[in-house]
């Protein structure tokens, strides 16, 4: 089976694009939106819509494949590639991807997301437009997830059991845990995760010191403490005990001024508020550098294991690539990766991340972003059902409930297909 034709339109993320950078510099909050000016490049605003580009493969049975090239709301921060802006990238796509895609041979996943990072190509867009360049990591996480998908549909399977096929996974019918994002709506949206029985809990957007955290990290202690009232207050049964998975965005860094000793002696305080359940913390420093994160990291790992504190550290920022995650499971920087699966670009990295760790004795999280859309969702949820993260994200949105219904159910007709394939 090969592909006929290609298409590239705009589309929208399910969430919005953020400077990091400015919200952490103190950017004020305006209703739904900042104020102030944005730092990082590409942005014209603190906050702007999020943008996707859609991509559409029709095969030479007359099938269509779909993809969605999605980036992160944080863009251009933590060592990642820059704002995705689809009406620059389109004309860019037509010139210089659809070549390569129209006449592809579907015979092989794996060898078909190849070619697609091995293409060196010069960006306009880049720092160095006259250097070639690897193609976006949105660009490549849209056009491979379309590539799985016409692959799935070449070989008459769904995408879950071509990745399980092409990686000699075993076929597994039950489903992966599911983390839940609360956005700023830590409160409301806990309230629901913990109604729904969501395996972990409540990421909550710790992003600034004086609004969120605290000048002494009062006030996510506080949180902390709620948190766990209201779950032994709300859960449906007593055996309910989830995890709970605070990202803090380098905040507790800030104000100990990054010093991992000090740093890791307040992580390690947070056992008894988050008690009776297990903590972790997501990003507690945020060194701008990714040596400096993964030395900084370890440096915490090892204090905390001094301590011998049950608090585990999850790396987030400058921990993007597949290098990235191998270097940081290797550095024994933490216990757990997130693999943001925007920011890796090709799906088939996706999968091997999440196996490295596994072989490396780190747990995996297979994360992602608000900013994403139902179709990015339920491709990450194919690669998480055979590669078996210990975690995944309930995505896309800010609003919980959406992106938990989108993730459970494709789970759920990914563990029913599993088990008829059985019965045949």
């Amino acid at each position: 089976m090969k592909i006929k034709r290609v298409s590239f339109k705009e589309g929208a993320s399910a969430f919005f694009f953020d400077d990091q950078r400015a919200i952490k510099a103190g950017a004020g909050h305006d209703g739904f939106t900042y104020t102030g000016k944005p730092i990082t490049p590409g942005f014209i605003r603190v906050r702007q819509p999020g943008k996707v580009i859609c991509v559409a493969l029709e095969l030479e049975n007359g099938r269509f494949a779909y993809g969605d090239c999605a980036a992160v709301q944080y863009s251009g921060a933590g060592g990642r590639d820059p704002l995705l802006d689809p009406e620059k990238y389109i004309p860019f796509l037509e010139k210089h991807v659809r070549p390569v895609l129209e006449g592809m041979e579907l015979d092989s996943f794996r060898r078909c997301a190849r070619v697609i990072d091995d293409l060196r190509i010069p960006d306009p867009l880049s720092e160095h437009p006259d250097q070639p360049k690897i193609l976006h990591t949105a660009l490549r996480y849209g056009i491979t997830q379309a590539l799985l998908y016409a692959r799935a549909e070449a070989a008459g399977r769904i995408p879950a059991e071509i990745v399980a096929q092409e990686w000699n996974l075993p076929i597994i019918a039950q489903p992966v845990p599911v983390f839940g994002q609360t956005g700023d709506d830590r409160y409301s949206n806990a309230d629901k995760m913990i109604l729904k029985g969501v395996d972990a809990l409540p990421h909550g957007l710790i992003n600034n010191v004086d609004e969120k955290l605290g000048r002494q990290g009062e006030k996510l202690r506080e949180y902390l403490r709620w948190l766990s009232r209201r779950i032994l207050d709300l859960r449906m049964n007593e055996t309910y005990r989830p995890s709970l998975h605070v990202d803090v965005y380098g905040t507790i860094g800030q104000i100990f001024n990054n010093d991992p000793v000090k740093v890791a002696d307040y992580v390690a305080s947070l056992e008894k508020d988050a008690s009776p359940f297990n903590l972790y913390i997501e990003g507690p420093v945020d060194l701008e550098h990714r040596e400096r994160q993964m030395e900084g990291l370890a440096a915490i790992t090892r204090q905390l294991q001094k301590l011998g504190s049950p608090v585990k550290i999850v790396a987030d920022e400058w921990c993007n690539t597949l290098q990235d995650i191998k270097d940081f499971a290797d550095a024994k920087s933490c216990h757990m990766i997130q693999i943001k699966t925007p920011d890796l670009g090709g799906l088939q990295d996706i999968v091997d991340a999440v196996l490295y760790c596994k072989k490396a004795g780190v747990e995996a999280y297979q994360g992602g972003t608000c900013n994403e859309t139902d179709l990015s969702a339920r491709a990450c949820v194919h690669l998480a059902m055979a590669s078996r993260p210990e975690r995944m994200l309930a995505k896309p949105g800010m609003g919980f409930d959406e992106g938990f219904c989108i993730v459970t159910n494709e789970m759920a007709r990914i563990c029913s297909t599993f088990e008829l394939r059985t019965i045949r």
